[in-house]
């Protein structure tokens, strides 16, 4: 990349600069004056991400309309400036508002608003704006029969951009792409295109049928940079006649490929009908506290013996497991039964817990820690929000374990891993659903981040019948020099490991596109369908696109506040 101050770069600069101030002084008349920022504070923090980044962010422009979206774009092709859409920023671990390479954000926050809502047939049409915490406060405030589905990033992060990125959550519709349709999208063209059946202008079932009649095209706007999403249907799930959670711990870091195998069938056949997700005790630990400074003597990573000792005093296990029992009391009753034979040897304590059991739990926690000397407040900690999720309730408090290894403390609902130097990369392996499988992938996981310095916090979510989806973090505390650089080295040799044995990610961040390129015909057909679908390669080049090669602005390039007209 070139030096900012470099004679070639300062020759680049001046001759693109008249072409983005003129795009900026277009897109001020479309939005507002006041929604064109290009301050070197916005456009700093809006680059700045939980791991090193190399793009830089020219300008934040904020539409309000999807017809506003549509005129930024027309902007976009007629200057050649590469625009990246955003929907509330917060992809923690994948990158936040950091573009793939250098741009202009389209930042579609203010696209917000809560379109359609049927409560007989369980659907809500929403925005890119719409937070997990605005939809959850609008079915609340209704006394809705229906629940959402969240997952365990912050409430205020889109639903419309989780989905985008083939999110995932806890309940029977944890599968967002599964559970939404009828898509309005602006094409990198400017022109709108609906999916499914809102093709029809007057259609009556747009928002209950995905597929419509042809060729279905929902997929191609998911992980792609084919379109931007400006309206999207969410299938919401009726609150079932019972619910319970259940939780369970392993003794043995040997029991997973035990406990997998064990609900696997249960999974196959209906009885676990959501997502089930199952934690190490570096994981779970990462959810009640931070960094034990002291406990490890100060020395990373934390090692075994100290973890074995921690792991006694909060009584976790090596494993540790939670999921949902959705239906009639007589459907869950025998889910009960099941789980218990299933788990039955190779897990301990399999417990259900329900709304009146978690009051009771934590109206007693201060008698029996007095008692026993056993602190039930922190297992509540972890518990509670879990919990919660399971019944589709987003919470704050999932927010403190990007924070493990900083020395920051702040207030769960204040948290910003941006702001406060977090260091925080996910990598998320597709595993078969099977107990060799998965103890494979988690002997390389633990291995592979144990020799690079970091606690292998592991989760393996049985994220549909047939597959894991493993959530494996590196936590680490940005303010450490050389820290950036040792975590990516450890994200890509342990990436390029799992694609050389056979298990790709189901999502990538901004800084490791490249690892996913490739020669095949499917890589080729997606740059065909690029350059049909964005001529001038404005909209998000180098997002899961298998370009390969180098932005429309490959230079680094900050305009003054003063491009935008008065």
């Amino acid at each position: 990349m070139l030096s900012a101050h470099s004679p070639a770069s300062e020759r680049l600069n001046r001759h693109l600069a008249p072409s983005l101030s003129a795009a900026l002084a277009e897109w001020a008349l479309i939005v507002g004056r006041d929604n064109v920022h290009t301050d070197s504070t916005t456009t700093r923090e809006a680059g700045t991400a939980t791991f090193a980044t190399s793009s830089t962010v020219l300008a934040v422009v904020r539409p309000g309309t999807c017809d506003e979206v549509q005129g930024c774009v027309r902007v976009a092709n007629e200057f050649r400036i590469a625009i990246y859409p955003i929907s509330s920023g917060k992809n923690w671990g994948y990158g936040s508002r950091a573009p793939v390479r250098d741009g202009v954000l389209l930042d579609l926050g203010r696209l917000n608003r809560i379109l359609d809502f049927d409560e007989d047939l369980a659907y809500v049409t929403i925005e890119p704006g719409v937070t997990q915490r605005q939809l959850h406060n609008f079915l609340s405030a209704r006394q809705s029969r229906l629940w959402m589905d969240a997952t365990g990033a912050s409430p205020d992060c889109s639903i419309v951009g989780n989905t985008m990125e083939r999110g995932f959550g806890h309940t029977p519709m944890g599968d967002h792409c599964a559970n939404v349709c009828g898509l309005e999208v602006v094409l990198p063209t400017g022109d709108v295109v609906r999916t499914g059946f809102g093709r029809f202008g007057d259609s009556k079932v747009a928002s209950v049928n995905r597929w419509g009649v042809g060729p279905s095209l929902d997929g191609l706007f998911s992980q792609s940079s084919f379109g931007i999403v400006t309206r999207m249907t969410v299938w919401l799930m009726p609150a079932p006649e019972c619910f319970q959670a259940f939780f369970f711990k392993c003794g043995s870091e040997q029991d997973l490929g035990a406990v997998i195998d064990a609900l696997r069938p249960l999974r196959m056949d209906g009885t676990l009908r959501s997502v089930a997700h199952i934690g190490n005790d570096y994981k779970v630990l990462s959810g009640v506290g931070h960094y034990p400074w002291d406990a490890a003597g100060g020395a990373t990573p934390l090692g075994s013996t100290t973890m074995a000792g921690l792991r006694k005093k909060l009584d976790i296990g090596c494993w540790n497991g939670a999921g949902g029992l959705y239906g009639t009391r007589a459907q869950v009753r025998e889910a009960r039964r099941l789980i218990r034979r299933a788990l039955a040897g190779k897990a301990e304590r399999v417990r259900f817990v329900d709304d009146r059991a978690l009051h009771l739990a934590s109206r007693f926690a201060t008698p029996l820690r007095v008692l026993t000397g056993w602190d039930l407040s922190r297992v509540l900690k972890l518990l509670a929000p879990v919990y919660g999720l399971l019944k589709g309730t987003p919470s704050d408090e999932t927010m403190g374990s990007t924070y493990w290894r900083t020395r920051q403390r702040v207030e769960s609902a204040q948290a910003n891993p941006d702001r406060d130097g977090c260091g925080l990369l996910w990598c998320s392996p597709v595993v078969p659903s099977t107990g060799a499988h998965a103890t494979e992938v988690a002997a390389l996981a633990k291995q592979t981040l144990l020799d690079h310095g970091f606690e292998p916090q592991i989760s393996v979510s049985m994220a549909n019948e047939r597959s894991l989806i493993f959530i494996i973090t590196i936590s680490y505390d940005r303010a450490i020099p050389r820290e950036d650089d040792r975590a990516l080295r450890c994200y890509k040799t342990l990436t390029s490991e799992l694609l050389k044995r056979g298990y790709p990610p189901y999502r990538v961040n901004v800084a490791s596109m490249a690892l996913v390129e490739g020669v095949s015909p499917s890589d080729q057909m997606v740059r065909d369908l690029k350059g049909v679908l964005d001529p001038n390669g404005i909209l998000a080049p180098g997002r899961y696109d298998a370009s390969g090669g180098q932005s429309i602005r490959d230079s680094v390039y900050t305009p003054a506040p003063s491009m935008i007209p008065q």
